[in-house]
């Protein structure tokens, strides 16, 4: 199927972003010349459903100079940006999608880019999977494995597995050390104020910052805000992450007391309906809310909009809303992904990292094509090891190595 974007025209823009993120992933570099020159992918198709930006685009280049047949979507109506999409056509890629798409269409470009009859999928969040399973099941036979990038849709893979409906091997790349220690934790923190700055251009110092969840990501958020010289409060459901939170500095109630005090609100659970009803009607008059969690579903946007008595956009991606009670609340990003939908998404650096991984993870499917008896898998340590001795190369780091003497220590119990 032909590919459908909004206008080929913006490709030279696009272009000049890739050419950047190419510039600062010096992984992806490294992989892209290997790739070439070995061509895992030789023959295979593999459908990608991640958030359709520059660094996106260049893992895509990876691939496609792996021999891999590229079939491209986004994962979020709002963080697909078109030139990106033009220059993958260009490319000589097949994209499916455009900035704004509605629900209909988002869901229209995911199965165009599955009819293919993909061998691999890359996913964000799970909606290639939930697809192939629930309506396209005749494309199961075909699949390899898929590789998963974020929370959001690992919670979704290990439900489906425990339910024993997972058909096919599924990599669990979110959970790999290179990925979750620094694109969860530095990416999103850097990224989610990011988005937050440039579209509110309001100061961060002085106020009060409520972040939902105590995760990576939102181990992240916290970080930065106080760094910006915010006083944070957390809100949690684990009482170990909340402890966590604590002696980090943090402090911790429920969100509806949190409601009642916050200026800024992040949330990042991967649960929905965190901040609901109740909690809108207790909050400050001028309260800002933004999700940075996978699906637009953590603020209760549907209530929100139901019970609002007028509401007026005051600046792009910015939507308020007034209460019956009187008070404003504002909106940022629909209340979809706050760093992408209204940023550029993770600095490159991380995401090089990020990316690595899904690269040698799909790698590693094709080479144990048959072989792989669980549906939900790791990603090896071997892979993640890898992506951090690489890393630390290109930082000019080094580090200390065992002796055999130490080794031998190390697996002895006869000390």
């Amino acid at each position: 199927m032909a590919s459908e974007i909004r206008d080929i025209n913006l490709a030279e823009s696009g272009e000049r972003k890739i050419e950047w993120v190419r510039r600062n992933c010096s992984l992806l570099r490294e992989l892209e010349e290997e790739f070439s020159k070995t061509k895992p992918f030789a023959g295979k198709k593999i459908t990608l459903s991640v958030h359709l930006e520059a660094k996106t685009a260049y893992l895509c280049l990876v691939l496609a100079a792996g021999g891999a047949d590229m079939h491209v979507t986004g994962s979020n109506p709002l963080s697909t940006q078109d030139d990106v999409a033009a220059a993958l056509v260009k490319a000589g890629l097949t994209v499916h999608a455009w900035y704004g798409a509605t629900e209909e269409e988002y869901f229209t470009h995911i199965r165009h880019a599955l009819e293919c009859g993909p061998n691999i999928i890359i996913d964000d969040g799970g909606d290639l999977v939930n697809m192939i399973h629930n309506e396209m099941p005749h494309l199961i036979p075909n699949i390899i494995g898929g590789c998963e990038e974020t929370t959001t849709g690992i919670i979704r893979l290990e439900a489906m597995n425990k339910a024993g409906a997972l058909k096919f091997p599924m990599v669990r790349v979110n959970n790999a050390d290179c990925k979750h220690f620094f694109d969860n934790r530095y990416g999103t923190g850097q990224s989610v104020w990011d988005g937050i700055n440039r579209t509110t251009n309001l100061i961060v110092a002085g106020k009060i910052v409520v972040v939902a969840g105590y995760g990576w990501c939102g181990k992240g958020t916290a970080m930065r805000a106080k760094g910006l010289g915010a006083r944070v409060i957390i809100t949690e459901i684990d009482p170990i992450k909340a402890i966590e939170a604590v002696m980090d500095g943090f402090d911790v109630m429920p969100m509806n007391e949190a409601a009642k005090v916050g200026d800024f609100f992040v949330t990042v659970t991967g649960c929905d309906k965190v901040i609901d009803e109740e909690d809108f009607a207790v909050m400050k008059d001028g309260a800002i809310l933004c999700n940075a969690g996978h699906f637009d579903t953590e603020i209760d946007m549907a209530r929100l909009r139901k019970i609002a008595v007028e509401t007026r956009e005051q600046r792009k991606n910015i939507m308020g809303y007034k209460l019956p009670t009187g008070q404003w609340i504002f909106v940022l990003a629909e209340g979809r992904l706050v760093n992408l939908a209204a940023g550029d998404g993770h600095p490159a650096e991380i995401m090089d990292m990020s990316f690595a991984i899904q690269a040698l993870s799909a790698k590693y499917l094709v080479e144990n094509e048959g072989k792989l008896t669980e549906k939900l898998i790791d990603v090896p340590r071997e892979v993640d090891n890898d992506v951090a001795i690489r890393k630390l190369a290109f930082l000019g780091k080094h580090i200390d190595v065992l002796t055999e003497e130490q080794k031998k220590y190390l697996n002895s119990y006869d000390l």
